[in-house]
């Protein structure tokens, strides 16, 4: 029996205009790019550490267990 993965709804508040190109390259990895875009992605520290690097420009907008 598999156990149930956690998840992450994503929504991007900020625009990636006038950021570093790695803050940038982030969003892409994310499934971001352009703001309001909404992405569901698996619980992970690679994850986890990915949102706190753009943190500024993301926002969580529901965790799932």
């Amino acid at each position: 029996m598999a156990a149930k993965k956690k998840t992450l709804r994503v929504r991007q508040t900020g625009s990636p205009i006038r950021r570093p190109k790695d803050q940038r390259q982030t969003l892409v990895g994310l499934g971001l790019g352009r703001i309001g875009r909404v992405r569901e992605l698996e619980d992970t520290p690679a994850v986890r550490g990915m949102i706190a690097k753009v943190s500024h420009m993301v926002e969580i907008v529901e965790e799932k267990a």
